[in-house]
C-alpha cells in the first residue's frame, strides 16, 4: 500500500491555490499530508499488552494511553498507517486524564463496560480541551490517525437528551481536530450517521457489520475511494467464510477475539 494524501499536491500555481483553500477549509494547515488508508488494504487491531509487532499489516490499530513512543515507532518504520485508539464519547475511570472530566459532563453507566460512563457531548466548551490533548498526545507519539470510539452516543441512553444534529456537530469538530493535526480519522461504527458524515471522515471502521447485518450502509464511503475496516468477532455467530466471500471490493473484514489480543484471522 503506497501512501497518500487525500488532499493532493499539484504543480501549478492555480491548483496549488486550490489545494490551499481545500486544506484550510478542512482545518489543516496548507502543505501538511494526511495519510489515509488505500481501500483493501490490510489491518490489525490490538489492545491487549504486549503488542505484537511482529504482524503484517498496512494499519495497525493500538491504544493512545497503553502504547508507548518506543513501540510506536517501531511499528511505523514498517506499517504504512499507525492509528490511535480513544474513546471520544465516553468517560474511562481508568484514563490518566479521568480527573479532569467536570462532573456535569458524566452520564449513565456504559452498558457492559465498567468503569465507563457517556459524556454529554453537547459541552465541546468542556470536552474540547481534554480530547484535544488527546489529539496532541496522539500526534506527538507519532501516530498518523486517529480510531475514536463512541461517536454514536445519541443512540444509546446516555442520561443526556441528545439529538442527531448534536451528534452530527460534535462528530465534525472532533474530525476537524483531527485535520488540523494532520492526523487522518476514521468513522467508527454510527452508520446511521454515513450519509452526513462520509465527506468529512477519511476511512470508516466498523465492528460486526455482518454479523447484525448493516455493511451496505457503509457503500457511501467505498463509493467515494476510502477504505473500510470490518471487525467480526469469535463469539458471535458470524459466518466469517461467508462474510469473506461477499465482502464489496474495498472492504477489509478480520476475524478477532473480543479481548483484541494479537491473535488475527484475515480473509483468504
Amino acid at each position: 500500500m503506497t501512501r497518500r494524501s487525500r488532499f493532493v499536491r499539484v504543480s501549478t500555481s492555480l491548483w496549488a491555490s486550490v489545494a490551499a483553500l481545500i486544506f484550510w477549509i478542512a482545518g489543516a494547515p496548507a502543505g501538511a499530508q494526511i495519510w489515509d488508508p488505500d481501500p483493501g488494504s490490510s489491518f490489525q487491531i490490538q489492545f491487549k499488552d504486549p503488542v505484537d509487532t511482529s504482524i503484517d499489516a498496512d494499519v495497525f490499530d493500538v491504544d493512545l494511553f497503553d502504547t508507548d513512543e518506543q513501540t510506536v515507532a517501531e511499528l511505523e518504520a514498517r506499517v504504512t498507517l499507525m492509528t490511535c485508539y480513544l474513546s471520544a464519547g465516553t468517560w474511562e475511570d481508568w484514563r490518566p486524564d479521568a480527573g479532569s472530566y467536570p462532573p456535569q459532563v458524566l452520564g449513565n453507566a456504559v452498558d457492559g463496560w465498567p468503569g465507563e460512563r457517556w459524556v454529554d457531548i453537547r459541552r465541546i466548551d468542556l470536552l474540547g480541551p481534554i480530547l484535544t490533548a488527546r489529539l496532541d498526545l496522539c500526534r506527538d507519539k507519532g501516530f498518523d490517525a486517529v480510531d475514536p470510539d463512541n461517536i454514536d452516543g445519541y443512540q444509546n441512553t446516555t442520561g443526556f437528551p441528545l439529538t442527531k444534529t448534536d451528534q452530527i456537530r460534535f462528530n465534525r469538530w472532533l474530525a476537524q481536530e483531527a485535520h488540523k493535526r494532520n492526523l487522518s480519522i476514521a468513522l467508527k461504527n454510527a452508520p446511521l450517521l454515513v450519509p452526513d458524515l462520509v465527506n468529512d471522515f477519511d476511512w470508516a471502521l466498523t465492528e460486526s457489520c455482518f454479523n447484525y447485518g448493516w455493511c451496505s450502509m457503509l457503500n457511501p464511503f467505498l463509493s467515494a475511494g476510502k477504505a473500510v475496516f470490518d471487525i467480526e468477532y469469535s463469539d458471535t455467530d458470524v459466518d466469517f467464510a461467508n462474510a469473506c466471500a461477499n465482502a464489496p471490493s474495498g472492504m477489509t473484514v478480520i476475524l478477532k477475539d473480543r479481548d483484541l489480543d494479537a491473535h488475527l484471522i484475515t480473509c483468504p
